[in-house]
C-alpha cells in the first residue's frame, strides 16, 4: 500500500489520504441529503423521506458516472482541472483556509503560500520585464520593491531564504500580505 493510500504527513502536520481532499464536499452533500430528508419527513412522513434519500442516491450515482473517467483515460492533475474550470466549488474556502494558516504559522506560510507568491512574482517579472526570479533575484528585488521602505517585504518572497519548520513561529501579518499583493499588481 502506498504512502498516499495510507495517509501521508503534510507539511502543515496534518495527515492526508485519498479521501481527505474530498471531505468538505462530502460534508456538504451529507448536510444536503440530511436536511432535505428531514424536511420531507416533517412534511409528508417516513415514506416520502425514504423516497428523497433514494432520489439523492440515484443522483449521486448519475453524478459519479458523469465524473468518473473512462477506463484508459488518465485522470486530470489538479493544475489541469483548474485550467479547464473543473475546480471544487469549495476551492475558495480551501484557499482562504490556507491563507488563514499562513497568518498564524510561518511553517504553513512557507509550505503553502510562499511558493504560490514566488510563482506569481516569477511569472509577472518574466512577462513584464524579462527578468528571471531564480537567475537574478537582486534584479527582481529592485523591480518589485523600488522604495527604501519596501525592502522588509523581500523577506517574505526571497527564494534564497530557507523554509521555516517551526509551526509555532508566527506567520505573515495580513497587512504585509496585502502589501505584497499590491506590489505584484503594480509590477
Amino acid at each position: 500500500m502506498s504512502s498516499r493510500e495510507q495517509g501521508a504527513q503534510a507539511p502543515n502536520g496534518r495527515v492526508s489520504g485519498p479521501w481527505q481532499e474530498c471531505l468538505p464536499e462530502l460534508g456538504a452533500a451529507a448536510f444536503l441529503v440530511l436536511s432535505t430528508s428531514l424536511a420531507a419527513y416533517a412534511y409528508a412522513g417516513l415514506g416520502t423521506a425514504v423516497l428523497v434519500v433514494g432520489g439523492w442516491a440515484l443522483a449521486a450515482l448519475a453524478l459519479q458516472l458523469a465524473l468518473v473517467p473512462v477506463a484508459g483515460k488518465p485522470l486530470a492533475q489538479p493544475a489541469e482541472r483548474s485550467v479547464r474550470g473543473q475546480t471544487s466549488f469549495l476551492g475558495f474556502w480551501r484557499k482562504r483556509g490556507l491563507l488563514g494558516d499562513a497568518t498564524t504559522s510561518m511553517a504553513a506560510y512557507d509550505a503553502d503560500v510562499r511558493p504560490t507568491l514566488q510563482h506569481l512574482l516569477a511569472a509577472r517579472l518574466a512577462e513584464t520585464h524579462g527578468v528571471s526570479l531564480d537567475a537574478d533575484p537582486a534584479a527582481a528585488r529592485r523591480l518589485l520593491l523600488p522604495g527604501a521602505g519596501d525592502q522588509a517585504l523581500w523577506f517574505w518572497l526571497d527564494p534564497l531564504r530557507p523554509a521555516e519548520t517551526d509551526p509555532q513561529k508566527r506567520g505573515i501579518p495580513v497587512r504585509t500580505l496585502a502589501a505584497i499583493f499590491d506590489r505584484l499588481e503594480r509590477l
